[in-house]
């Protein structure tokens, strides 16, 4: 279990807080929130991973499509010249993927430049595409912003249009602004060692319908070899619900994080498949 102690500094103005008020403890609708954001998280960074791994194929393979038993990676080139390129990531009715993720439909991706080159813009759409049987949908854009004072290469993210629809009809929404620097494996020829490092801020509404704020306050440690977010921490701001903070752990890999309020902890599991709702 990752646990970690907080020290909580609170800036009193007015009458409106006073030093004897306590903080409500993390109920039921938080953890549920909880829940919703890291699943959603979850979901669009295996999303992130797919479309390095395409866009490598798409870099360095001259044939129309490459298999490797599922997806069906197809490359073409809309111009005279090489660039852009156009890739279409198809997992077809049914494509079941390391710890029996399973994934239909297609991700296409249009490229402007080789991802090493700043200036690159890669924009994600989706057609028809699940991920254990939750639809994903909405716009994604990812440019190489350059090196940034550490000598490490960042991209700007951006989802608009963001949505997920679960099997009964319930939706998230999202909208996401952030960057990610990489902190190892850029310029190596494998995907399995890339490292991020990711700041930012997402905005949207809940399963509950309720408007939700997830600001990073620690940067996010992101790795290609891990299946979960494995370390820094997330600022919960949900309509009608009391703040609180998500911890995600010390860099350990594992399904595991915090939820932190005063000082209340509650741990939660993190998924591939919603707690909630019949996609189990």
């Amino acid at each position: 279990m990752k646990t970690k102690t907080f020290i909580l500094i609170m800036i009193l103005a007015g009458f409106a807080v006073t030093s004897c008020q306590k903080t409500q403890p993390i109920g039921e609708s938080g953890i549920e929130a909880a829940d919703d954001a890291v699943f959603a998280e979850t979901l669009f960074d295996d999303v992130f991973a797919s479309v390095e791994i395409a866009s490598g194929i798409a870099e360095s393979e001259l044939k129309s499509s490459v298999v490797d038993s599922c997806p069906v990676v197809t490359v073409t080139f809309p111009g005279e010249g090489l660039w852009p390129r156009n890739v279409v990531i198809n997992y077809g009715t049914e494509c079941v993927g390391l710890n029996e993720v399973v994934r239909s439909g297609k991700i296409m991706i249009t490229m402007t430049a080789p991802r090493k080159q700043k200036g690159a813009v890669r924009t994600v759409t989706f057609d028809n595409y699940f991920v254990n049987g939750v639809k994903m949908e909405g716009t994604k854009t990812v440019e190489n912003l350059g090196l940034n004072t550490n000598q490490n290469v960042v991209f700007g993210i951006n989802l608009s249009d963001g949505k997920m629809t679960f099997p009964d009809g319930k939706t998230i929404e999202r909208e996401v602004e952030r960057e990610r620097e990489y902190i190892s494996g850029f310029l190596t020829r494998t995907p399995w060692d890339d490292e991020c490092l990711i700041t930012g801020v997402a905005t949207g509404v809940n399963l509950d319908g309720k408007s939700f704020t997830h600001t990073i306050t620690n940067a996010l440690h992101w790795t290609a070899a891990c299946r979960f977010i494995v370390s820094g921490t997330k600022r919960f701001e949900v309509e009608g619900i009391e703040p609180f903070d998500l911890d995600y752990g010390d860099g350990e890999c594992d399904a595991y994080a915090t939820l932190i309020r005063g000082d209340e902890t509650k741990e939660i599991t993190l998924r591939f498949r919603h707690p909630r709702l019949g996609n189990q």
